[in-house]
């Protein structure tokens, strides 16, 4: 489970997260939404630690990320694409990660293997479309066969091939009994795939329910993102997203 009690999180004199406090449990895609600037990847960041709030706390399995030994084992994420240097060739990247955390080298081919980036393992990743840097991202976010998951648009330079494998692992994924948070902006795509909807804006919670509440309430996902968020589409602190 994620949890996130009380969050605040400033740069400077803005503030991109505002005593924001939310639970992401297992067994379901939860969509984290937001418009630019609501503090979706700074809470992200601060869950793995790359982040210091001001006030509040964020848990991962009821423990703070860098108390974690093996983080790996216990949350994959990806939430930069572009993370990767240009001039590794991809397994070599997966496998440095790998032994990073204690990881086996057939652990690197199974993700490889189930990215589908097997077969071209050896090139190198500055020659990788977006849509291949995003499914290297995945394979190293599943290395250590984690419980929970953090994704940061994750379809994004996809084709619909891409868009339909990355739908149908993130519920596989849930339907294992993991943690699966997904931010996205794309809401036909979210109300698909997400059972749950946890919707902040100006860095403050907005609604935190399940995805039939909210598309029952008003028709579709998308009208319910824009109706909902209509007062936080000008909002713009420090950072985006």
């Amino acid at each position: 489970m994620i949890e996130i009690h009380g969050l605040t999180i400033k740069y400077g004199a803005a503030t991109a997260v505002d005593d924001l406090t939310f639970h992401v449990k297992p067994g379901r895609v939860t969509g984290f939404l937001g418009p630019n600037g609501a503090g979706k990847s700074s809470t992200m960041r601060a869950v793995l630690g790359l982040e210091t709030p001001q006030a509040g706390i964020a848990l991962v399995d009821g423990r703070p990320y860098g108390s974690i030994g093996r983080p790996l084992e216990q949350v994959g994420a990806l939430l930069d694409a572009s993370a990767a240097h240009g001039g590794r060739r991809a397994r070599d990247h997966v496998a440095c990660v790998a032994r990073s955390n204690g990881i086996g080298r057939r652990r690197v081919d199974e993700v490889l293997e189930l990215t589908g980036l097997a077969g071209v393992a050896r090139r190198r990743v500055g020659g990788f479309s977006l849509g291949m840097r995003q499914r290297l991202g995945i394979a190293v976010a599943l290395l250590g066969d984690p419980g929970v998951l953090m994704f940061d648009e994750p379809v994004n330079g996809l084709d619909p091939e891409g868009i339909r494998w990355i739908r149908g692992l993130l519920r596989t994924l849930a339907a294992e009994g993991r943690t699966v948070l997904v931010s996205s902006h794309l809401m036909g795509e979210m109300e698909t795939t997400a059972g749950h909807v946890v919707l902040i804006g100006r860095g403050r919670l907005i609604e935190d329910t399940s995805m039939a509440s909210l598309v029952e309430r008003f028709g579709s996902l998308e009208e319910a993102y824009l109706r909902l968020t209509e007062s936080s589409v000008e909002f713009a602190a420090g950072r985006a997203g």
